[in-house]
């Protein structure tokens, strides 16, 4: 019987983990609320301070990096301060970012969410502002980017592409990516927002629910799920289904079912998506099959939902977490 705890403590350090995707800023800008404007029947919020931290296929990266993996980063930032503020807080992060192209011919995609309170009252977000770089990779970015991941993966235990639909993970840099994968027998975890059949032949994904409903439908069943698994050629489909849990597909198995853990009401699902991924890797890496690593995942998941704003879990929660698994459930690891 796989001890999680113990592979979590000693494998995870060991795993070196290339994450190539789109980078964005999260920023939240936190203020207090002053009074009400004379020009319109809104509030005056009065800025407090902004705080920039990394989202997208950052936030993968720094996951990776929290629970002790090594993270090595691919991806585009523009050379403007927002990308300034992304790359220190990547660099204190522990984030290896030696294959971030910088340049100026893009702006860092940004999301602000502004949170207003009162005085010594929880803030609440009250509007998100998005500065989306919507301008084409060029030839010469694209390039850099994959000469970066042919040598960003040179002994590299696994690979994550973290596709937000900004143009970093496009088709030829998905293809070098397979047979990077097949050639060195890692595993290709694949997390795609709107184009998840573009990476046909990866190991295996991690939609969320909405993801598979655009593909599949509202209404789709489990045999559907492994359908779309069989026909994009993975060896594994991991769904995340919020406070439903998460479902594995896996090839010729039964599907499994994953009760979500922790809290039924999150306090904020920004990012949980990046520490599932970053967590899943970092297990099949380390020797889990897909149902170990998923159940591993499912607690990062459960921790990093009850953490406000974009956030990680560190090594030593996810240990506690998965140290309170029940008898019953460590027993039937055996047979997953």
């Amino acid at each position: 019987m796989t001890n999680l705890s113990d592979i979590v403590r000693a494998k995870f350090p060991q795993k070196k983990i290339v994450i190539v995707g789109d980078l964005v800023a999260d920023q939240f800008l936190y203020g207090t609320i002053a009074r009400v404007s004379r020009e319109a029947p809104v509030f005056i919020l009065r800025h407090d301070e902004t705080e920039t931290l990394a989202g997208g296929a950052a936030n993968a990266a720094v996951n990776v990096a929290s629970l002790g993996g090594k993270a090595i980063l691919i991806g585009v930032i523009g050379a403007d301060a927002n990308g300034v503020a992304l790359a220190e807080k990547l660099q204190t992060s522990k984030v290896d970012c030696r294959h971030v192209v910088s340049t100026d011919k893009y702006r860092t995609t940004t999301k602000v969410r502004v949170l207003a309170g009162q005085h010594y009252a929880p803030r609440q977000q009250v509007i998100r502002i998005d500065y989306e770089n919507q301008r084409k990779i060029d030839e010469e970015t694209n390039k850099r980017l994959k000469e970066n991941l042919y040598s960003a993966t040179v002994d590299a235990d696994a690979v994550i592409i973290s596709d937000y639909n900004y143009g970093v993970a496009n088709l030829e840099l998905a293809e070098i990516a397979k047979r990077i994968a097949k050639d060195r027998k890692i595993p290709l975890v694949v997390d795609s927002r709107f184009s998840l059949k573009n990476f046909r032949g990866a190991t295996t994904a991690t939609p969320n629910q909405e993801e598979v409903e655009q593909i599949l439908g509202a209404n789709y069943t489990e045999q559907d799920c492994i359908g779309l698994c069989e026909s994009l050629g993975y060896e594994s489909l991991l769904i995340t289904r919020g406070n439903l849990g998460m479902l594995l597909i896996e090839k010729n198995k039964p599907p499994l079912k994953l009760a979500a853990i922790g809290a039924k009401e999150p306090v904020d699902v920004t990012g949980a998506g990046d520490t599932v991924i970053a967590v899943y890797a970092l297990g099949l890496a380390s020797g889990l099959n897909f149902a170990e690593a998923a159940q591993t995942a499912n607690h990062a998941g459960g921790i990093v939902v009850m953490k406000k704003g974009t956030a990680s879990v560190a090594a030593d929660e996810l240990i506690a977490s998965l140290s309170k698994i029940p008898n019953a459930e460590r027993q039937a690891q055996t047979t997953l």
